[in-house]
């Protein structure tokens, strides 16, 4: 965690003018992992060689029942990390999650949208399962405990930090914000900038699925 927090901060300092947080943590990653960034495609990322991301992880639905990657075997996941709290860009971002699936038409059968907090405290399943239902019927809420949601989190290299909210006394959480194309081996197959246009994430999804 204290090494993707560096990452946060020498993106944060050392983006080039014009560039988004997003895409300068991943020149940075890229970067330490000796790769080059090759172009993105369809309005995602391509990860650099030799770089993975995800991977198995054991959580809680939003019903309650404890869930694995294998889970959602047979089909893909569109996963992003955020919490219900958030004022802005995670509601953003899984409008954009529930545009896709409806884009994809009968595609989306095979497709589940997941929502995983990064606020265990406060999200707990009952406060998930009234929350995702505003974005898609089939969205998927997911917590676990505190070291749970930090084993997910380093798996997919997300950020996540608690800070406080200088308006009243509640906080926030400050966390890095991409949507992750992910298949039934809870390995991640493509990943989106904040703001990607449904239609372009759709079409990567179904060349995925075309591809097994």
């Amino acid at each position: 965690m204290l090494l993707l927090a560096g990452l946060w901060g020498a993106a944060w300092v050392l983006r080039a003018p014009g560039e988004g947080i997003a895409e300068s943590f991943v020149r940075q990653l890229a970067f330490f992992s000796g790769a080059g960034l090759p172009p993105p495609s369809a309005g995602g990322v391509t990860l650099p060689e030799g770089v993975t991301l995800g991977g198995p992880y054991s959580l809680t639905d939003q019903t309650g029942r404890a869930v694995t990657e294998a889970t959602y075997a047979g089909g893909l996941s569109l996963m992003y990390f955020g919490f219900t709290y958030c004022p802005d860009v995670c509601p953003t971002e899984l409008g954009i999650i529930g545009q896709v699936m409806e884009e994809l038409g009968p595609d989306a059968s095979r497709v589940t949208p997941i929502l995983v907090t990064i606020d265990p405290e406060r999200d707990t399943p009952e406060v998930l399962a009234a929350y995702v239902v505003n974005f898609h019927p089939k969205m998927v809420g997911l917590t676990g405990t505190a070291a749970q949601i930090a084993d997910v989190a380093r798996k997919f290299r997300v950020y996540y930090q608690r800070v406080r909210n200088a308006e009243n006394s509640d906080y926030l959480m400050d966390h890095s914000s991409f949507i992750y194309l992910v298949g039934s081996d809870g390995r991640v197959r493509g990943l989106f900038r904040p703001g990607s246009a449904p239609e372009a994430i759709a079409e990567a999804v179904r060349g995925a699925l075309r591809a097994g």
